[in-house]
């Protein structure tokens, strides 16, 4: 599998952009290819690459094992599928790699579930005679591995310099305007194309600068209603007032106006904002005096109704005193009446004992 790495190397060799040489990485040691010199600006677009040193460029005895290497790839392959057949086991066999020193043999196989493969690691180790190093990878992995070249007639992105593969969804499609058709926006692993990614963050910056669909724009022809947007071209396709379609340049809208505002009635808000806001400045004075006056005429006319709300209370309220006083004369009468008849019992009672005298003792 192909990785990028930062390999040092000695300061009297000199090394060429495409030039094969012999690498020492954490793995041992392997065939690569020089790309570019390791600057900072090169080193701010890897994420953790691999380290090692350059040992040597390739010579002629190193193409020889490279040549072997291949020969002998087809054969391992054969064995290793026949191993895991025999085992029944539930995995796809992708590839299988051997390093340039011959100290180890990495299997690569995709599989959903998790694989018990120690007896394939045995059998295999006995046949090859080396370290056998099983690694499960992906889709994506499987196209970096086998895919040669891509739809736009270049080798695939995951092959070449593509250290990481970017996540892209199909709102990255929608965006750049891209056919639906997965068959058309899929690579050789089956996925979304990762180049959708490169150009997201530029599409995404050039529209927030572009009026939104939907918004009327104001332009020296008139207004106009954004109905589509051409975001890498910054253009825009409006609908005028009589019903035309035309195409136009971003640069040449003035103003987006707010929801479905026209240009008259804009200015006419605008003005009558601007003279409400005008008006207290420029008669301070004036707008202070009519207020005096103003709070003044409330207080006459409302004294007059507190006046007139207060006599009617004393009246209802001295109706409510004489109807009371009216009833206690009464009820104060009745009793005068009744009391005399009750004192005049008492003295008919008591002259009736005194006439009758003393009580006569039993003899």
């Amino acid at each position: 599998m192909r990785t990028l790495g930062v390999m040092t190397a000695r300061q009297d060799a000199s090394f060429r952009r495409s030039m094969e040489v012999v690498v020492r990485s954490d793995r041992g040691l392997e065939i690569g290819q020089v790309l570019c010199e390791a600057t900072d600006d090169a080193l701010s677009h890897l994420d953790k690459p691999a380290a090692g040193s350059i040992v040597r460029s390739v010579s002629d005895d190193d193409i020889q094992g490279i040549d072997r290497i291949d020969s002998a790839r087809t054969k391992k392959l054969d064995a290793c599928q026949r191993h895991i057949d025999a085992l029944s086991l539930d995995m796809k066999l992708i590839e299988v790699e051997q390093l340039f020193g011959g100290e180890r043999t990495i299997v690569y196989y995709i599989s959903e579930e998790r694989v018990d493969f120690r007896e394939l690691v045995k059998l295999l180790a006995k046949d090859f005679g080396t370290r056998v190093e099983m690694r499960q990878i992906g889709v994506r992995d499987e196209a970096k591995l086998l895919a040669d070249y891509g739809d736009c007639g270049k080798p695939v992105c995951c092959n070449t310099h593509l250290s990481a593969m970017p996540p892209v969804s199909m709102k990255m499609a929608k965006l750049q305007k891209a056919t639906l058709d997965p068959t058309k926006i899929s690579g050789r692993c089956g996925r979304l194309k990762c180049c959708l990614r490169y150009e997201y963050d530029n599409y995404v910056e050039t529209q927030k600068q572009l009026p939104k669909v939907g918004a009327r724009v104001l332009t020296r022809d008139g207004t106009m209603k954004v109905l589509n947007q051409q975001i890498l071209a910054e253009q825009l396709l409006v609908e005028t007032e009589d019903r035309r379609r035309i195409v136009i340049d971003a640069s040449e809208v003035i103003s987006v106006l707010k929801g479905h505002q026209r240009p008259a009635e804009s200015a006419s808000a605008n003005e009558s904002k601007s003279k409400s806001r005008s008006r207290p400045d420029r008669s301070s004075g004036d707008s202070e005096a009519h207020s005096e006056g103003g709070s003044k005429k409330r207080s006459r006319n409302r004294k007059p109704r507190k006046t007139e709300a207060v006599v009617a209370k004393t009246d209802q309220a001295e109706k409510r005193k004489t109807d009371q006083d009216e009833s206690t004369t009464e009820s104060v009468a009745f009793d005068k009446e009744k009391k005399p008849t009750s004192r005049n019992k008492r003295s008919r009672n008591r002259n009736r004992r005194r006439k009758r005298g003393p009580k006569k003792e039993d003899t």
